[in-house]
């Protein structure tokens, strides 16, 4: 690390975050979760709140995020319920084998005791969104869940719940989609990774646009690759799936212009769901 990125200051409300941005009003450091979009720069959440005179300011009035959004009273809520969901789901998996079968991600395959194909090619459409909320190992969801606080956290704030909750959710479904599409029809899969890798992709365009360290992000990465690649049995095309998915909603969330936000954001991330959906349509027609 060189002598001026080492030399950066850590947030004031989140110790050991370095940041070269400062709050506009009192000129503490302040990172992403805690940036809050001014006329001029970004203010820390308590100068805003003593500008506005009130912890509830009218909604015309509230402070907004580096991508426009609503400043949450808790900025990780989302990613509590997100992490809550995939632990009671992996409690149910842990004792159900049914249960597992019932819901991971699989093209098509004959079933033997039902008499009949099963999949998503059978018409099993949710099995795309299901998959990515089971686990069975430990270590599996032991390490999502791990990635999923460290990096869902910050994004969360800074992106704002909606924004936030459409990235997770259709990097999860990209990474099932071209898992659909490249792996054998008969071939299960399941796993947070898809929407994980998404976190990834979209952690590094915001740290870009804040002109931060890509180096620590980009060194996880790569040894994220290195395992996806390197282990057998792990679904290297939900991987890469997700983090393409990921990467270009970001793009559209980080970088939409102020006078036409709303639109290039909420248009982006359509149509990356619609080519998404396009990949699993594809897919189908080949297997019908």
């Amino acid at each position: 690390m060189d002598q001026a990125s080492a030399s950066l200051p850590s947030c004031y409300r989140h110790p050991g975050q370095e940041t070269g941005v400062r709050c506009t009003r009192c000129e503490r450091p302040i990172c992403p979760a805690c940036m809050v979009d001014a006329s001029v720069g970004f203010q820390c959440p308590e100068c805003v709140r003593q500008g506005s005179g009130t912890g509830h300011p009218p909604a015309a009035g509230r402070p907004r995020t580096v991508v426009g959004a609503t400043v949450a009273r808790d900025p990780r809520l989302l990613t509590k319920i997100l992490v809550a969901l995939n632990v009671v789901v992996f409690v149910i998996a842990w004792q159900s084998t049914d249960f597992v079968n019932r819901f991971d991600l699989v093209g098509k395959y004959f079933d033997p005791v039902a008499g009949h194909d099963v999949g998503v090619a059978d018409g099993q459409w949710y099995r795309l969104i299901t998959a990515t909320f089971l686990h069975q190992q430990v270590w599996h969801i032991g390490f999502n869940m791990l990635s999923l606080w460290w990096m869902g956290g910050p994004l969360e704030a800074a992106l704002g719940r909606a924004r936030y909750l459409a990235l997770y959710l259709i990097s999860g479904l990209a990474g099932s989609a071209l898992t659909y599409l490249l792996a054998a029809q008969n071939s299960p899969s399941l796993g947070a990774s898809g929407a994980i890798f998404g976190l990834f992709g979209a952690t590094a365009v915001l740290m870009r646009k804040l002109n931060y360290d890509l180096r620590p992000v980009i060194g996880l990465l790569v040894v994220n690759l290195i395992f996806t690649f390197s282990i057998p049995d792990i679904a290297w095309q939900a991987h890469i799936g997700g983090l393409v998915a990921g990467t270009l909603v970001a793009i559209g969330l980080v970088h939409a212009p102020r006078e036409r936000r709303a639109l290039v954001q909420y248009g982006t991330a359509a149509l990356v769901l619609a080519a998404t959906l396009a990949i699993i349509v594809v897919r189908t027609a080949a297997l019908a």
